[in-house]
């Protein structure tokens, strides 16, 4: 069955400004436009379109919080996640690509990198380079300061070995920023930051893996044979990586409510138009009460989800602490997507279990929501601590 362009449902616009009104919906028609033609053969293929990430680029999509001295949109963290949820909406994969760059890799760099390595990364990250976050490995998933990747100083240069596993953008990204520990006896205290091109002599992208969803979406293997780094692409300080790691993650948490968000409103808008087409019975499915109130329910939820995300994102721009509510974000969001999607399918009955429907596809997106940047017991150990009054 052909798709069709849909309008969205409505935005809680008391939320946000007429500026962000107009980011909002400009990024919303670029992504119908540009985005939603392409998806069906990405998701095939496993590869996301070239040219695409160009256009996110000539958007401005790659540097949104990056200053204009750097060559970025000077905007808000609130709009990276505007614009995270608007691409998810339409395809998740793109929604990665958009927010591992602005929710990670910009946000680390704008906060811990010196003034020459803004001067030196900044304005590619805007402009053409895409980025990857590489801290996990095999053995170091949840328990991401077990990683064994080491750093050894060698002169001016700092040299790497190791691998790192499920690493997002690594078949596009020119920059990684990438951790590794200086001293294994020291445990956490020994994890550093690095800033390393793809060029680096000594560094190599190896397999990308054959995913259930986001499958456009790079994630990639990465290893490290003696890969000399300079003494001055430390990100931050040596010993300190566990800290950016650890204060990253929590913006980039908030970045993935806004994906599991968008993927939940994209299989909505389709199953509460398919509801209305499908008819049985001599009506439309849309008539009956149990229809009605499942897309009911789900609506609610999604309109829950969303203002968790805005929510957070506004205490972040606020210089708020808000790491409970990132957490609570990512473990809400995804679990809506999660049922949200799933019923669309079902909603769809037995068109919806092929791939000839999207919300098939929808549904394999979303299971990722509870799995990357932190499992979801990892953000209820998180947010229990904290509402139970630990550290």
């Amino acid at each position: 069955m052909p798709e069709t362009t849909l309008q969205a449902a409505p935005a809680p616009l008391t939320a946000l400004t007429d500026d962000e009104v107009l980011f909002r919906d400009n990024i919303r028609q670029f992504a119908e436009d540009k985005v939603r033609p392409l998806v069906r053969e990405m998701d095939e293929k496993g590869v996301f379109d070239k040219e695409l990430i160009h256009q996110f680029f000539e958007l401005g999509l790659m540097g949104i919080e990056i200053p204009e001295q750097y060559g970025g949109g000077a905007g808000t963290f609130f709009e990276a996640v505007l614009a995270v949820e608007e691409m998810s909406r339409v395809d998740a994969s793109a929604g990665v690509v958009v927010d591992v760059q602005n929710t990670l890799v910009n946000n680390a760099l704008l906060r811990w990198a010196s003034e020459e390595q803004k001067k030196r990364y900044l304005p590619r990250m805007a402009s053409e380079w895409v980025g990857a976050y590489a801290l996990s490995e095999a053995g170091s998933g949840s328990d991401a300061f077990a990683l064994q990747t080491k750093a050894e100083l060698r002169g001016s240069d700092y040299v790497l070995n190791g691998r790192k596993l499920w690493i997002t953008n690594a078949k596009e990204a020119g920059l990684f920023v990438l951790f590794a520990t200086v001293d294994p006896t020291a445990g956490y205290r020994g994890i550093t930051a690095f800033l390393v091109e793809r060029d680096f002599p000594g560094f190599s992208v190896g397999k990308k893996e054959d995913k259930l969803g986001i499958r456009a979406s790079s994630t990639c293997e990465l290893i490290l044979e003696d890969c000399r780094v300079p003494k001055n692409n430390v990100l931050g300080e040596v010993g300190k990586g566990y800290k950016i790691a650890i204060e990253t993650l929590n913006e980039g948490r908030i970045g993935i409510g806004a994906q599991m968000a968008g993927v939940a409103r994209g299989a909505w808008e389709y199953a509460a138009r398919y509801a209305q087409e499908r008819k049985q019975f001599g009506k439309s499915i849309a008539d009956f009460q149990g229809i009605q109130f499942q897309l009911a329910q789900m609506a609610t939820e999604i309109e829950a989800a969303r203002m968790m995300v805005y929510n957070s994102a506004r205490m972040k721009d606020a210089g708020m602490n808000f790491v409970k509510e990132a957490a609570m974000t990512k473990l809400f969001c995804s679990q809506v997507a999660e049922r949200v999607t799933s019923l669309a399918v079902e909603i769809y009955g037995g068109y919806g279990f092929t791939k000839d429907y999207p919300v098939e596809k929808y549904f394999r997106d979303s299971k990722i929501g509870k799995i990357y940047e932190g499992t979801s017991n990892m953000q209820l150990q998180t947010i229990a601590k904290l509402v139970l009054g630990g550290k």
